[in-house]
């Protein structure tokens, strides 16, 4: 029965979303803030971005905070809040969307390539529910709230983020600690907090996307030595780590913000910040990227298992075609131009050379430095509080010409 008649189609075991699931989710498409398969993006990014950001506008207004030299910091100069709140928070709802599309074929490419062999068959289909009951938890998503609210709002905020220590238009310091506007609750107890989820959330993702490709790893895999991928037919799994890329570039732009207001209201310094800045590079590079290091295992044994089987080929064709075409084994009327033996050996040294160059991860050097750029991308306008415009645009017309 077609679709068209009002009834669905049944639903691809394998078509698997780490993000299309939980109740977030189940809210979201309650509320028409989200289709199905996560449209209505835009309605989405509006509400949410609003809902965290427009009331600590108005309270700043309605406090005399907005604007001004009420306190040190008013709320229309806080870089790092509308930073958060209108640039990455909108990257991280963004994100869902990217992840969903390109990495809900992952699971079927395994068997469409046919890595999994049918003795693993089973392990595999168990490693996919396993990971679509995790993304769907109710008390995954209530431990995250839970830990935003008792760790992050009661304890890690007031005692990190109050690194200013001028008036600002969340808080004033006191003898006693900080004394916190009507703006400045709403945005420890309500518009931090709702961040903080959405961002928790993507890393409970990650965990359940390492913790699907770990028990994928433990299936038997059948690589193939010689793909041209150079990682035995897991090449396309580097193509998926590009989908975080809107995570990673609201961390930069979360890094860019608070720099920001240390830069101009602290008198900090863009250099006093490269241990910061290696470190989240760092940090989003191990949980973006180490996932695919489970798998190097399994390449190493693929090309040591590809050297000796070819290696094992290559000596017995090179001897017979030493014994042929060098000691006289080839017939006298038998042409040697033209002769598809010479083509052969070449091809076969080819795929000797694809085996020997295997990579022992499923990722390259340029997907490293890749996602490093787009982590630091939202950094670089900072360059400019060194250096002013002007001499910034003379060095690139020296380098340029």
């Amino acid at each position: 029965m077609s679709t068209s008649e009002g009834v669905k189609p049944p639903l691809d075991t394998y078509d698997f979303s780490v993000v299309l699931g939980g109740p977030l989710y189940q809210l979201a498409r309650r509320t028409r803030l989200s289709g199905d398969a996560l449209e209505l993006l835009v309605r989405r990014v509006i509400a949410i971005s609003l809902f965290a950001w427009l009331p600590l506008l108005i309270l700043s207004m309605l406090g005399g905070r907005a604007w001004g030299d009420a306190v040190r910091v008013p709320f229309l100069v806080d870089l790092e809040a509308h930073a958060r709140f209108l640039l990455a928070l909108p990257l991280l709802i963004l994100a869902e969307l990217v992840v969903h599309q390109r990495m809900r074929p992952v699971a079927r490419q395994f068997l469409e390539r046919g890595l999994i062999p049918e003795r693993s068959r089973a392990r595999f289909d168990l490693a996919v529910a396993s990971a679509a009951r995790l993304r769907n938890s109710v008390a995954a998503e209530v431990l995250l709230i839970a830990f935003v609210y008792l760790v992050g709002a009661l304890y890690v905020w007031p005692r990190y983020n109050m690194a200013l220590d001028v008036p600002t238009w969340y808080a004033v310091p006191t003898v006693g600690g900080q004394h916190l506007s009507s703006a400045g609750w709403w945005y420890v107890y309500v518009s931090l907090p709702l961040f903080q989820f959405i961002l928790f959330r993507w890393y409970f993702r990650l965990f359940v996307w390492m913790r699907f490709l770990w028990q994928v790893t433990r299936c038997d895999l059948n690589l193939v030595p010689t793909h041209p991928d150079r990682s035995g037919g897991l090449g396309f799994l580097s193509l998926t780590v590009v989908a975080f890329a809107p995570v990673l570039l609201a961390h930069g732009v979360m890094l860019a913000g608070l720099i920001a207001d240390r830069i101009f209201f602290h008198t900090a310094r863009l250099p006093d910040f490269k241990v910061q800045l290696a470190v989240v590079v760092a940090f989003l590079l191990v949980i973006v990227l180490g996932p695919l290091f489970l798998f190097t295992p399994h390449l190493s044994l693929a090309r040591r298992v590809g050297l000796r089987e070819y290696g094992t080929l290559a000596q017995r064709y090179v001897r017979e075609f030493d014994d042929k075409w060098l000691r006289g084994g080839a017939p006298p009327d038998e042409p040697l131009v033209g002769s598809a033996d010479i083509q052969s050996l070449a091809d076969l040294g080819n795929s000797f050379e694809l085996v020997r160059s295997m990579r022992m991860v499923p990722f390259t050097r340029d997907t490293v430095i890749q996602l490093a750029v787009i982590t630091l991308l939202p950094v670089l306008p900072l360059l400019l509080t060194m250096v002013s415009l002007e001499d910034l645009f003379k060095q690139l017309l020296k380098v340029v010409l």
